[in-house]
């Protein structure tokens, strides 16, 4: 079997690779990795988006956790930023949130948090895979198996962390809120609405069944159209588990993670909270972004995909803001996590501030043609390597040159091979990504 943990947890096919018995063996074995040990009683704090099985999984993880003689506080559906911050205010020794993010309905996964709410590092993640390849040893019986209780203000401490973040008032601000039927549907209308903009919101009914279907930040079409419609001065979609943000401006255009990012780190360096006067991203953002960083002059510094490497970045080198371009925006003066909501109080709060539409503030950000294609494929990890895949992308990069770049990866969390191709036209970098993508699929 190969690694467990992907770039963003454990994720799978709920109830085929992610089963009930896998859940609670995981939770087990995180317990025995995180827990204070004998002598003490261990908290951890569990959370789930609303999809249906969560509902199944949650109580897996709640018997794996328990088993082990760990108490659990139950906060129910909440954004995962809200997991993670609320292992440290109840100063849990960890948080588990059960959620597939941005994935389809049927999917779901397991994220785990450290102490703080911090992300656990690679090591602490193989060490919870080998302890779960051993099995469980010796459990605690009697009074010594841990006990449930549900927090009931855990939605209100998340709301009221929240506010700290919205440092200008929004009264005259109309947005409409795409909560992709997922957990922002309760905390983000009513963040927004505290802070004094006009909220409508959409797809913020969840039924279990209708999470990010059609919806959200992966689905922009209908917040585009209700921007337009109710004639509001922007739009923000969220996935299904709240750690993302994108937006639309007041003429219905999509704003991605890279110009949101460009839009607050400006602001940042204007009003001395960009520290060392450096942004942290991925290798997935836009050289328009790094065009535009550079005639700001702020400094650019570039992970791997996935939060998890932005995170690091911020957090060795002290920074405050990163992000990537899907969406995922860091700032750790407020959050251990990517935290959509946060994201969305704050560049509303910009362009309160300024007094400028949206559309302006983006405006120093000028995207480079870029097309992204997602190849599916049996086995992500080796049609990447496959020679015949490498000779394309060789042969890409010696056509582009110095005019543009190709990236292939595969993704951390699908079986799915992703080819991203930017260049100097739309024609190129679209025929470019369909030849590299087509040698992939032939390999798949």
């Amino acid at each position: 079997m190969g690694r467990l943990f992907g770039t963003d947890g454990v994720r799978g096919v709920a109830n085929r690779e992610l089963t009930a018995e896998l859940v609670l063996a995981l939770g087990s074995a995180a317990a025995r990795r995180l827990a204070r040990g004998p002598g003490s009683r261990s908290v951890a704090v569990v959370g789930r988006d609303p999809r249906a099985s969560g509902e199944m999984l949650e109580a897996a993880v709640i018997a794996g956790l328990t088993s082990e003689g760990v108490d659990v506080l139950r906060v129910g559906v909440l954004p995962t930023p809200a997991v993670a911050f609320l292992t440290a205010a109840y100063n849990a020794d960890f948080g588990v949130m059960i959620s597939a993010s941005h994935n389809p309905m049927p999917d779901n996964g397991i994220k785990i948090f450290g102490p703080g709410g911090h992300k656990l590092d690679d090591d602490a993640e193989d060490r919870i895979e080998e302890l779960l390849a051993q099995g469980s040893g010796e459990r605690p019986v009697g009074a010594a198996i841990g006990r449930v209780r549900g927090a009931r203000d855990a939605l209100d401490r998340y709301l009221d962390h929240l506010a700290t973040a919205a440092s200008i008032r929004l009264d005259r601000l109309t947005v409409v809120v795409d909560c992709a039927n997922g957990a922002a549907s309760a905390a983000a209308p009513r963040a927004y609405t505290a802070a004094g903009a006009r909220v409508i919101a959409i797809n913020a009914e969840p039924d279990g069944l209708n999470i990010n279907e059609d919806c959200g930040s992966t689905h922009m079409h209908q917040l585009q159209a209700a921007v337009v419609a109710h004639g509001a001065d922007l739009g923000l979609a969220h996935d299904g588990d709240a750690d993302r943000c994108l937006a639309v401006d007041a003429a219905g255009q999509v704003v991605d993670g890279d110009a949101i990012m460009t839009v607050l780190a400006l602001g940042m360096q204007e009003g001395g909270e960009l520290a060392a006067n450096t942004l942290v991203t991925t290798i997935m953002s836009n050289l328009g972004l790094h065009l535009a960083m550079r005639e700001a002059g702020i400094d650019v510094r570039t992970t791997g995909v996935g939060d998890r490497y932005v995170l690091e970045e911020l957090r060795s080198g002290r920074y405050s803001l990163g992000g990537e371009q899907s969406g995922h925006i860091v700032m750790p003066a407020f959050g251990t996590t990517g935290d959509g909501v946060l994201t969305g109080l704050r560049l509303m709060a910009r362009m309160a501030q300024t007094g400028s539409a949206l559309a302006e503030l983006t405006a120093p950000m000028k995207s480079v043609p870029q097309v992204l294609i997602n190849v599916e494929v049996s086995d992500k990890a080796s049609v990447a390597q496959a020679p015949a895949v490498r000779s394309a992308v060789a042969q890409a990069e010696a056509e582009l040159g110095d005019t543009g770049r190709i990236l292939l990866r595969p993704s951390g969390t699908e079986q799915i091979v992703r080819v991203m191709v930017e260049a100097s036209d739309e024609e190129t970098a679209r025929q470019v990504a369909d030849r590299v993508a087509k040698s992939v699929s032939a390999e798949g």
